[in-house]
C-alpha cells in the first residue's frame, strides 16, 4: 500500500526514490530495505499495478523506474478502504469498545 501510495501523485520513480519518498514523508520512522522494497515492486509489476522502464537518474545510473497503472490506482483505493476499516477496528480494542 505504502508503494502504491508513494506512486500516486503520477511521478516515475526508481526503487531509491520510493523507498527515501516513504521514509521522509514519515518523519523518519518507515525504513523500506531493498531485501523488502524490490520483490514488493516485482509483484506489483506481476499482478500489473505498476509499470518499468528503464531509464537513467541524475547521476547517469542506469534505473528501472516504476508509475502507477490505472489497475494499480484502484487496487490502492481498495488498500485504503481496508486499511481504514482494520485501523478502526484496532481503535475500538484500544479504547476499550466505547
Amino acid at each position: 500500500m505504502l508503494v502504491l501510495r508513494t506512486l500516486s501523485g503520477g511521478t516515475e520513480m526508481h526503487g531509491f526514490e520510493i523507498a527515501e519518498s516513504i521514509e521522509r514523508i514519515s518523519g523518519e520512522v518507515l525504513r523500506v530495505e531493498e531485501g523488502s522494497l524490490y520483490p514488493a515492486l516485482q509483484r506489483l509489476l506481476v499482478e500489473g499495478w505498476v509499470k518499468a522502464e528503464w531509464g537513467r537518474t541524475e547521476e547517469n545510473r542506469r534505473a528501472r523506474y516504476y508509475r502507477l497503472t490505472p489497475a494499480g490506482r484502484k487496487q490502492l483505493e481498495h488498500e485504503m478502504e481496508r486499511y481504514g476499516r482494520v485501523a478502526r477496528a484496532v481503535r475500538l480494542v484500544l479504547e476499550g469498545g466505547t
